[in-house]
């Protein structure tokens, strides 16, 4: 891994009480060395890795994947059915029109909030906006949606000879049956909590998650071991 130039490890090896020349290096090889010291940094010096490494390279720390999948299981507000619906539309495969949730908030918002006189106007007032936050919810989806298929489709085709194996993978999911909704849900929630353990989720703030030593406490080993059983099974 190349080292990052304005990473600076004199902070680090102070707090340790270790010699510059000490190996691995944070600077030139920090995965090994967060191996060794990931649970004996403080997170404003952890924080400092942010800089020369990336959370998909971080997911070989145990220690760091562990704080992830105890995250997770705290059942944070952004892994939430509706929020991650819309954080990341294009993981989603559901058939319901995007941001009616968004569109029910804003409805809600202007029953019980806005100041005005009638009960009447302040019904239609909610309506209007409910459905102004739809339509711009679901117009921000589909370009996201789009985005994504231009990009696929720009990928380079694959050989000819891998048509029969498609084919035959297509008929294979076709023979499967459609899944119901909560197990679309299901699945959904499944897949980006997986990408977000394993460092592929975007759009989510790793740091506040990876350098946080309270979720070092009380981690269920046997659940942790459930759960990548059950993700290597799947």
């Amino acid at each position: 891994m190349a080292a990052t130039p304005n990473f600076d490890p004199a902070p680090i090896f102070k707090y340790l009480g270790l010699p510059d020349s000490y190996e691995p290096n944070p600077r030139t090889a920090p995965i090994d060395f967060l191996h060794r010291h990931v649970r004996t940094l403080p997170p404003h010096l952890l924080k400092l890795f942010s800089a020369n490494t990336t959370p998909k390279q971080r997911t070989v720390v145990p220690a760091i994947r562990n704080r992830r999948l105890k995250y997770i299981q705290s059942n944070p507000p952004e892994f939430a059915i509706a929020n991650a619906k819309s954080t990341w539309p294009a993981l989603w495969e559901g058939r319901e029109r995007p941001g009616k949730e968004q569109a029910q908030e804003e409805k809600e918002w202007a029953e019980k909030e806005f100041l005005g006189d009638g009960k009447q106007q302040v019904g239609k007032l909610g309506n209007l906006l409910g459905g102004y936050e739809e339509e711009r919810e679901f117009e921000r989806i589909k370009t996201i949606r789009r985005q994504r298929a231009e990009y696929i489709e720009s990928l380079p085709e694959e050989d000819e000879d891998t048509d029969d194996e498609e084919e035959a993978e297509a008929a294979q999911k076709a023979a499967v049956q459609e899944p119901s909704p909560a197990e679309t849900e299901d699945m959904f929630l499944r897949l980006i909590k997986e990408r977000f353990i394993y460092g592929f989720l975007e759009s989510v703030d790793y740091d506040k998650v990876d350098w946080d030593e309270r979720w070092d406490e009380d981690l269920d080993r046997d659940a942790e071991e459930r759960w990548f059983d059950d993700e290597e099974e799947s």
